[in-house]
Formats: structure tokens, C-alpha cells, sequence
């Protein structure tokens, strides 16, 4: 579904999230008091305005009740962070998510206002920590902190054995979400699915027993 999302900071996150925005579909308004970063997200993003996210007048203007979703990405500048945040409520932002660095940035952003917070940093450090120090994981999503999505390569012992032949949830205590081979994924194999060595394989797990799995030959 299509939506509108009002993104305050031009800075990298802010524009590496406007571009993922766009290739979603979604309407964007971004804003910056920056002019140069405003005008280098103009090609992928809705519409780009400068102006200060603290200035309670511009902030008005810009009806943020009517966007589905408000990002402030500030990075740099946390009192302007927290006053983007506490405005955008005042002004009936439905939503408003807001950029952290820090526990106390986090605390501090909800009791104004931010109706959830994100750590791009902390976030890219743990994925990173889980992606290189792990065996054969080319990628990692934390669902909870006990549950986890990895994708990895077929054990070798797998190769021209089938779901149903390595009893896979009874034995190993895992799911297998999807299996992908030259780009091609194919969602929640059947238990015939014969694995093959170039194929990769998306598990579902508790964390505890994804790294027993991952640990087989």
C-alpha cells in the first residue's frame, strides 16, 4: 500500500532511506535546511522543500497530519532532533518515528512525542557482528532478541537429501522459510525439495538453535 511519508535530514541515513523509500512506491517530502542535500535527493524523491524542522511556522505548513508516516532522521544535531519531534506531534503527525544514537536519545525522544525510535548505527554494528563472525551467512534479520532470520549455504550433508529425508524441524528445531538458486527463490519448500550445493537456504529459528544448525557440515 502506498504511502505518504514526511522525512526530516538529508544527511546518509536520511538519504539512503528517501531511496528506499522511492523504490517502495511510496510519496515522499523531504526536507533538510541544507540546500545542496535538499537538491541532490530532488531525482528520487516526491518532493523536496529547505527548511528548519524546529521552525514551528514552517512546520505548519506542511499539514503533517495528512502524511502516513514522519521520519526525522537527524543525525548530527539531537536538540534540533528532539524539537523536530515534539513540533511534529503538536501539529498532529500520526506517526512520527525518530533517529537515536543513544539510550538517553531514545528515552528522552519518546517522552516528546516519537511514537517509536531507531538505531541505524547499533543496528548495522549487531548485523555486522552476526554477519562476519558467522560461517557462511550472507544475510541476518533480528525479529525478536531470541528470534532470527538467517540466510546461508546448504550444509554439504544436505546435498541430494530432501526436507522430509533430514527431518529438518524434528531434528534441527528450525523452519526453512525459502530456498534461492541463480536469484530464483522459491518460498516455503516442500518436503520434497531436494537440496543442491548452489543453492542457498533462508532459516527461521531461536538464535540458540540456528547457531547449532549453522555449526553442521
Amino acid at each position: 500500500m502506498k504511502k505518504s511519508v514526511l522525512l526530516i535530514g538529508l544527511g546518509r541515513f536520511g538519504r539512503h532511506m528517501a531511496q528506499k523509500l522511492q523504490e517502495l512506491h511510496h510519496e515522499v517530502l523531504a526536507i533538510d535546511k541544507d540546500e545542496q542535500r535538499v537538491n541532490d535527493a530532488l531525482p528520487f524523491v516526491t518532493n523536496a522543500q529547505i527548511g528548519d524542522g524546529t521552525n514551528e511556522q514552517f512546520v505548519r505548513s506542511l499539514g503533517v497530519r495528512n502524511f502516513d508516516l514522519c521520519v526525522v532522521a537527524i543525525g548530527d544535531d539531537f536538540q534540533s532532533s528532539l524539537e523536530t519531534t515534539a513540533l511534529l506531534k503538536e501539529c498532529g503527525a500520526p506517526f512520527v518515528v525518530s533517529r537515536a544514537a543513544r539510550d538517553v536519545h531514545a528515552k528522552f525522544l519518546l517522552r516528546n512525542g516519537a511514537d517509536d525510535v531507531i538505531y541505524p548505527e547499533r543496528q548495522m554494528a549487531s548485523w555486522s557482528a552476526v554477519r562476519y563472525t558467522a560461517d557462511h551467512v550472507f544475510d541476518y534479520v533480528e525479529l525478536t532478541p531470541e528470534y532470527s532470520i538467517f540466510e546461508t549455504g546448504v550444509p554439504r550433508s544436505w546435498v541430494g537429501k530432501t526436507v522430509v529425508d533430514l527431518a529438518v524441524r524434528q531434528r534441527y528445531r528450525i523452519n526453512i522459510l525459502a530456498t534461492r538458486s541463480n536469484d530464483v527463490l522459491e518460498p516455503l519448500p516442500g518436503p520434497t525439495h531436494c537440496f543442491s550445493e548452489n543453492e542457498t537456504i533462508f532459516v527461521l529459528g531461536s538464535n540458540k538453535d540456528v547457531q547449532k544448525f549453522l555449526q553442521i557440515t
